[in-house]
């Protein structure tokens, strides 16, 4: 049994001059992140390692997350502006010791993705996350297997 965790990156700010790419966060997401990940640590959600798109705001958020639990990260460049295989490639590159693993990435591709993977719909707000439940032992199967909805946190529904 494996478990997939998709993250939006945290609300970030838009300056003026400043690429899409390299836009950072703004206070409300240097807040919102590490609360998030802490509600996930404080239901017990275990997370083997942590992925992210390269741009500043996802990789902030990243870093945010693995910086409670007290994990490394990587980027992946292509969790950038992503299209559902994007996701599906880097789930495939895991390595199967990792049991589970959460992506940060960007709307439209991170929601149109969640959205594929089981009946449930939801649309990711700055922040948040969605886990799933995938059925398999090997990352390999991703496709095949059955994904099951576990949950879904958004910073507005949690005040602390």
């Amino acid at each position: 049994m494996k478990t997939l965790l998709l993250v939006r990156h945290a609300k970030s700010d838009w300056p003026v001059d400043v690429e899409d790419f390299d836009r950072p966060l703004n206070e409300i997401g240097i807040v919102n992140a590490p609360k998030m990940a802490r509600l996930l640590k404080e239901k017990s959600v275990e997370i083997d390692t942590f992925i992210s798109s390269p741009a500043k705001r996802a990789l902030h958020t990243c870093e945010l997350f693995s910086g409670v639990f007290g994990k490394s990260y990587s980027t992946e460049k292509t969790l950038y502006n992503p299209r559902e295989t994007n996701f599906e490639n880097v789930i495939y590159g895991l390595d199967d010791s990792v049991n589970s693993v959460a992506l940060f990435s960007h709307n439209n591709g991170i929601s149109n993705f969640a959205n594929s993977l089981t009946d449930e719909i939801v649309n990711l707000p700055t922040s948040g996350v969605v886990g799933y439940q995938i059925d398999c032992d090997n990352w390999s199967d991703f496709a095949t297997a059955n994904k099951k909805f576990l949950y879904f946190y958004s910073p507005k529904n949690f005040e602390k």
